[in-house]
């Protein structure tokens, strides 16, 4: 009688644990290319980005095209990045460059922004615009970079990512600026950390 009981819990637990495993969704992939400077690549953001969505069991692909002090147009200019894109597989093409504050800074992004919103638009992918932020000598043109991103992926029809936007409303409201480096620019790693988690919770995979 023990042994009849035993092996119908048994058989019940086994026939739980196949529905259970049934009902696990098979782990999405997504690929991206980040294309900026060194705001990007400071601390290895792609592979914070990969921990960030792993947690949501995604799995994500990402490639980096960073250069220190680069802009869209000094990407744009090079090359390289265009035959990137071209290869195709490309979910989302995450671009940023300096803060951008003055008026040839947005100019910049919004030419260069709709040259690269077209190339994703042929390839399928989807552009994000990463807002960056200023040093905290030039704070006071805090509000010129959040306006000039804005502006400049309104104009290209792409997704924004406001990471200065909420980091501006961060700082001002804990005076809190660990986010910062010891430069007082650059990321921090937990400056890095939240650039991840705010790219995950802006991008809506689909």
């Amino acid at each position: 009688m023990k042994i009849l009981k035993i092996s119908i819990l048994l058989y019940f637990l086994l026939f739980a644990f196949e529905e259970a495993a049934g009902q696990v969704q098979p782990v999405s992939t997504v690929k991206i290319l980040l294309l900026g400077n060194s705001l990007s690549y400071t601390n290895n953001l792609p592979e914070l980005l990969q921990q960030e969505y792993a947690s949501k069991n995604i799995k994500l692909e990402a490639d980096i095209l960073a250069k220190p002090n680069y802009s869209l147009e000094d990407h744009w200019n090079e090359g390289i990045f265009q035959k990137m894109i071209a290869s195709g597989g490309y979910n989302y093409i995450i671009v940023q460059q300096g803060p951008s504050s003055q008026a040839d800074g947005l100019e910049m992004l919004l030419d260069y922004g709709q040259k690269i919103a077209k190339l994703c638009r042929q390839k399928e992918a989807k552009l994000v615009f990463f807002m960056v932020w200023p040093s905290i000598s030039n704070y006071h043109t805090f509000e010129g970079v959040i306006n000039n991103y804005t502006k400049a992926a309104a104009k290209a029809n792409a997704i924004l990512c406001p990471v200065g936007k909420e980091w501006k409303a961060h700082f001002e409201a804990t005076k809190d600026f660990s986010f910062l480096g010891s430069d007082g620019f650059h990321p921090s790693l937990k400056g890095s950390q939240s650039i991840a988690e705010i790219i995950v919770k802006t991008i809506k995979l689909e």
